[in-house]
């Protein structure tokens, strides 16, 4: 298992698998590419680096703005063609009992409408998702055949 935390990402291939844990509000994005079975895992934190910029180094890994593209890149240093990428999300959620009009309230759904719309100016279509709700996530992602499984103490465990 090749562990990503949280702000990071790595990239795995044929047989390799990708864990994320403590998805609550963050969103982890599975990206893959059946033809060459190569495999990301981006642990998004927050949705938009422009507030912080500059952004540099493994900052550019907190963000859904710069990190999918560093992901894409890095998959295709693999052999992965973009073209062939389609995504995975899960996380999301709502942890915090606050006024729902706060910014802590909206954290995960300003994080997974951030995945989505940098998804989109990629061109990598999402073929499933697990998101929202308020529960975390632990997510695991196979090299081998791109399932992307769910586990969580309080639903227990699926796949996509």
């Amino acid at each position: 298992m090749i562990e990503v935390g949280i702000s990071d990402l790595h990239v795995a291939v044929q047989d390799e698998v990708l864990v994320t844990r403590a998805l609550g509000s963050c969103v982890g994005v599975c990206l893959y590419d059946s033809a060459v079975k190569v495999a990301g895992l981006s642990h998004i934190m927050l949705p938009d680096s422009k507030p912080f910029a500059p952004v540099e180094g493994r900052q550019l890994y907190k963000f859904a703005d710069t990190a999918l593209p560093a992901l894409v890149e890095k998959m295709e240093e693999k052999g992965a063609v973009r073209t062939r990428i389609k995504a995975k999300i899960a996380g999301g959620a709502q942890m915090f009992a606050c006024a729902a009009n706060s910014s802590l309230a909206s954290i995960g759904q300003r994080n997974i409408l951030a995945v989505k719309i940098t998804l989109l100016r990629l061109h990598i279509p999402i073929l499933a998702e697990d998101t929202g709700k308020d529960y975390g996530r632990t997510q695991i992602f196979s090299a081998a055949d791109g399932v992307m499984q769910i586990k969580s103490v309080i639903k227990g465990e699926w796949k996509y």
